[in-house]
């Protein structure tokens, strides 16, 4: 066990500081922008639906079978939506929490085997990184799963360290939990990781051991078996065919919905989601060899490196994806903080990254009247100068004056540079960017359904996918054809030439009404 304990105590403030960065990343605001689809609209409908429906056993998205996730984030936001209504906040509370969960147990392991510091340093870490604010603040399914495979991972090192039975078998929990997060994945990281770690010190029984364990499967079993059972007998082959073929070996076999990439794509993805910390990972990497013959650093890079390279090889890409190795990144990056030979290499991207928060609108309004992207964008974009209230320019531009002068004249390490500079990060993402964004590009859409749920009228999609709208409309909306004389919203790019009344935009969001026959 590696206990790097270090010598000077941190300042109280920096340390009240760390200690509260997850509930302010995750918790701040956490309903200030409208569900961004299609992701946040579609699971958040498909759980409104359960209620519409009475069915808790099945998802369905507008009326459709939904195979996509199995069962247990929609459990979990449907407790939430019991308790908060149909909210922004309820539907992206399980993500929140389960985020605030994932930093506080880095936390809990980091401090047991580097000393306390570097435990704090990694909570400031896992908190601020932009890949986690994203999915913590997300009513998706991502934040929930990265903080199963961090327990099972963390207690999988527990087990292995000690030969200790109890933390196998709370690994099984996690993994059976995870299972029904996500599906597979849960099982092939750990799995994996563990394999080619034991693989490394020629430990193969001791890995077989622990993998076979019978009360370990009959924990896996206990918790996993009987949804997946009931989703089959009432289902059948279309959840096969959807949850298992589609969207687990068709989505690492092939492209799914236009999700690709290069091989390098992770190589580039991963310096972008660890924001504000691009810089002290870089210099981490350097250490890579050196770290090899430290058990449980060694330990780390192999899960960090497995899931880069398993997900590389995957032919449906998406940046969620490799946080799935993110975890031992955050303690990595922590262990060697003072690494970075030159400090400011590692300070430009936080100055870059805080100097374009107030430039947003002005670039949202140059996009609005270029050629880039296409129509139904662009009329988005439209309003972006409209929705920048002075607030908005205040909030931002104070943000990058305080760390202007912290990188300047506060002489202190690095790393407590970038904690000040991550920090105002997430409280400016959270608390103004976000929001604002989210209006822009969500808000036509949120105002539209609140309108068409006042016309107590039917009305479809057509040729526009926006699962949001049914969650605000409170109803399912079918993507397709209008009746005769019959609603629907489409986007001002794809309202047909002929047959169709147009009567209300909301930026490229259109309200039309088809022709009596």
């Amino acid at each position: 066990m590696t206990n790097t304990l270090e010598r000077r105590a941190l300042e109280p403030w920096l340390v009240a500081l760390l200690l509260a960065l997850p509930l302010l990343a995750f918790l701040l605001r956490l309903g200030g922008a409208p569900l961004f689809d299609v992701d946040e609209g579609a699971f958040s409908e498909a759980t409104r639906e359960m209620f519409e429906r009475g069915d808790f056993l099945s998802t369905y998205l507008n009326g459709d079978h939904r195979f996509d996730k199995p069962i247990l984030i929609y459990w979990l936001q449907a407790l939430a939506y019991l308790a908060l209504g149909p909210s922004e906040w309820a539907f992206r509370l399980p993500s929140a929490l389960a985020a605030v969960g994932w930093c506080y147990a880095t936390w809990l392991f980091v401090r047991q085997r580097f000393g306390p510091d570097t435990a704090l340093v990694a909570l400031g870490i896992a908190a601020t990184a932009l890949g986690p604010f994203a999915i913590g603040r997300a009513a998706t399914a991502d934040a929930l799963l990265n903080l199963l495979l961090a327990l099972t991972l963390f207690d999988a090192w527990r087990h292995l360290e000690s030969g200790r039975r109890p933390p196998l078998l709370r690994a099984f929990v996690w993994m059976g939990l995870g299972a029904l997060t996500k599906g597979p994945i849960a099982l092939i990281v750990p799995s994996a990781v563990t394999f080619l770690y034991c693989a490394s010190r020629g430990e193969w029984r001791k890995w077989a051991k622990a993998v076979f364990d019978p009360a370990g499967w009959l924990i896996l079993a206990v918790i996993v078996l009987p949804w997946y059972l009931a989703a089959l007998s009432i289902h059948g082959q279309l959840f096969i065919d959807g949850f298992f073929l589609k969207h687990n070996v068709q989505r690492f076999a092939g492209t799914l919905e236009g999700h690709g990439g290069s091989a390098l794509y992770y190589v580039i993805a991963v310096p972008l989601l660890l924001l504000p910390w691009s810089g002290p990972f870089f210099a981490a990497l350097r250490n890579v060899r050196d770290d090899t013959h430290t058990s449980v650093r060694r330990f780390l890079w192999i899960w960090s490196g497995f899931v880069v390279l398993f997900f590389s090889l995957s032919g449906t890409k998406l940046p969620h994806y490799v946080l799935y190795g993110i975890t031992p990144l955050f303690v990595l990056i922590a262990a060697h903080r003072d690494a970075p030979r030159r400090t400011w290499p590692h300070l430009l991207a936080p100055t870059l990254f805080l100097a374009a928060f107030p430039l947003l609108p002005l670039i949202f309004a140059a996009l609005s009247h270029s050629s880039a992207g296409d129509a139904f964008y662009r009329a988005q974009l439209g309003r972006a100068l409209e929705l920048a209230h002075t607030s908005y320019y205040l909030a931002t531009l104070s943000a990058l004056l305080i760390w202007v002068a912290v990188m300047l004249r506060w002489k202190q390490a690095l790393w407590k540079r970038l904690v000040v500079a991550a920090a105002l990060q997430v409280v400016v993402l959270a608390g103004v960017v976000v929001p604002y964004a989210g209006t822009l590009v969500q808000g036509p859409v949120r105002d539209m359904a609140l309108k068409v749920r006042e016309m107590n009228e039917e009305v479809t999609l057509k040729s526009f996918t926006a699962p949001s709208f049914s969650v605000y409309r409170q109803a399912v909306t079918r993507r397709e054809e209008p009746a005769s004389g019959g609603l629907a919203v489409t986007r001002i790019d794809r309202i047909p030439s002929s047959g169709y009344d147009t009567l209300e935009t909301e930026g490229g969001v259109a309200l039309i009404r088809r022709h009596p026959e």
